[in-house]
């Protein structure tokens, strides 16, 4: 059996996620949950570096042996397209794969709340999606940056790693640059960007302080910057930013953030009440005047209360998104509560 094959049974399974480590059977994730490839038998290591080898150049051979690590996207004509991590666990090779759709998914294919189209169509600032592994910021990013690419001429710039979506240039001009391959890192990409001519520049992950600096950086000079970062809510999302910094930095960071931050999207995914596919819930900060300032005075403790209170500038909590989901029959009222913090709130 080649992966592709393995690839193609995922995708036909509906599967988010295919993987392969020595001593199981092929698992995939079907609507959150893991289940073993019927037929097939358990994977030993040569079997699976047969596998898994069949996918690398030379090159990336050489560069995962070396750092133990690869991340790479792979595509089969008329499959589909995956991002790829290898590695290794206990000297052997593993693989998770994550599928990634052919057709970029519209707002409201993935259901994104009115105020996000507003976000999408601002000129400039900061618009954060944030969440666990596997919650679908990537595919949140794509729909935001394709609405852009279908009603605005702008020139998009994305830095990621690796590339998933592939876009096509419709009103708008999009480059899309892999680190590896087209830069050699997110610090230094966006340090040059702003020769590029850009108008909006996707950052795939924040994952350093050099980058979140950068990021910020960006924002600053008139542009509208997208990213995500792996935090569980708004008010750790403006922590993590901050706490990255040494603490002589801390205060500058605060003032620019609250200058430049637009919007933080928090979301998880949910299976759905029949459990036939997932949903988001999604917590939504908007940096009003009042975010702003509790950002200056370091009062971050306090967001959580505005959000709550902020239906008005349609914000929303994490907690009252669970419970509208759940009172509209679309998530079991098991699934909301082992999400939310305040448990009781659904009921009340």
């Amino acid at each position: 059996m080649h992966i592709n094959d393995l690839l193609q049974i995922t995708c036909e399974s509906n599967a988010s996620d295919l993987h392969l480590i020595v001593g199981q059977p092929p698992v995939v994730r079907i609507n959150g949950e893991l289940k073993r490839l019927e037929n097939q038998m358990v994977l030993e290591k040569k079997g699976i570096e047969e596998l898994i080898f069949s996918l690398l150049t030379p090159v990336q051979k050489e560069k995962f042996f070396a750092e133990r690590e690869l991340d790479i996207s792979y595509g089969i004509n008329k499959i589909g397209r995956f991002r790829i991590n290898l590695h290794f666990e206990k000297n052997n090779i593993g693989l998770a794969a994550r599928v990634i759709p052919n057709k970029i998914p519209t707002m409201e294919d993935i259901l994104m709340p009115p105020i996000t189209y507003e976000l999408t169509r601002s000129s400039k600032g900061l618009i954060l999606i944030t969440g666990p592994t596997g919650c679908g910021k990537s595919t949140t990013l794509a729909a935001m940056v394709d609405l852009i690419n279908s009603e605005r001429t702008c020139n998009i710039i994305t830095l990621e790693d690796p590339i998933e979506f592939l876009f096509e240039s419709k009103k708008s001009l999009i480059r899309q640059r892999q680190l590896g391959t087209d830069m050699l890192s997110f610090n230094t990409a966006l340090k040059h960007t702003l020769r590029q001519d850009p108008d909006i520049i996707m950052v795939g992950e924040m994952r350093d302080l050099e980058t979140i600096a950068a990021t910020i950086t960006l924002a600053e000079t008139g542009h509208l910057v997208l990213g995500t970062l792996h935090t569980y809510n708004a008010a750790q999302t403006v922590d993590r930013i901050i706490d990255i910094f040494p603490p002589y930095q801390q205060g500058q960071i605060r003032t620019q953030l609250s200058m430049v931050l637009t919007a933080v999207i928090s979301q998880q995914l949910l299976p759905t009440l029949n459990k036939n596919g997932q949903i988001s819930a999604r917590e939504i900060l908007i940096n009003t005047p009042a975010i702003a300032n509790l950002i200056r005075e370091n009062k971050i403790a306090q967001i959580k209360t505005v959000i709550q209170t902020g239906m008005r500038d349609q914000m929303i909590s994490m907690d009252q998104d669970l419970k509208r989901l759940y009172k509209e029959g679309l998530i079991s009222k098991e699934n909301a509560q082992i999400r939310m913090e305040n448990p009781e709130f659904l009921i009340n």
